[in-house]
């Protein structure tokens, strides 16, 4: 798994901010900052300032490589959404892994319109000495939080979960 394998590698080469120092805590603050909002009007803009060069990002629904890929599919997905807020719950931190619990607030342009869907999840991130994200993994329902509100997708799915 392309994950494990990532994660093995940066755990390998260490912490690389000081745990409790000014760069972890800037580095925090720039990554719930940015995805607090994916509406907000430097939200593509912003995705550089927090994702490093070669950064690994995997949402569940797409996995990417490097700063520019990240923003492309990032400014994507913010132009997809009418509303679209995370709200960061509870971190853990632990030898340079971050671990944020959030709810995400997500208003679609094509499904389910009008409505407000929300989700839980969790994202496993780690970042480099310059205080950028290396390493984003998300832990969340997909299929409820997403694949369930297109129409003859989500019916489907509904329809499977039943019968389990």
């Amino acid at each position: 798994m392309e994950y494990l394998e990532t994660v093995r590698l940066l755990e390998e080469a260490g912490a690389p901010l000081e745990e409790g120092g000014e760069e972890e805590r800037r580095a925090i603050e720039h990554f719930q900052s940015l995805l607090s909002d994916f509406k907000a009007p430097d939200f593509g803009e912003r995705i550089r300032e927090v994702y490093s060069e070669d950064v690994f990002f995997n949402d569940t629904i797409k996995t990417v490589h490097g700063a520019e890929d990240v923003q492309e599919y990032l400014t994507a997905t913010g132009e997809a959404i009418d509303e679209g807020t995370v709200e960061f719950l509870d971190l853990v931190a632990d030898s340079g892994n971050y671990y944020f619990r959030w709810a995400m607030t997500i208003r679609f342009k094509r499904f389910a319109r009008g409505e407000d869907k929300r989700s839980v999840g969790m994202t496993h991130v780690r970042f480099d000495s310059a205080g950028k994200v290396v390493l984003h993994q998300d832990f969340w329902d997909s299929a409820g939080g997403l694949f369930e509100h297109v129409p003859a997708l989500g019916w489907m799915l509904r329809r499977a979960k039943k019968r389990l």
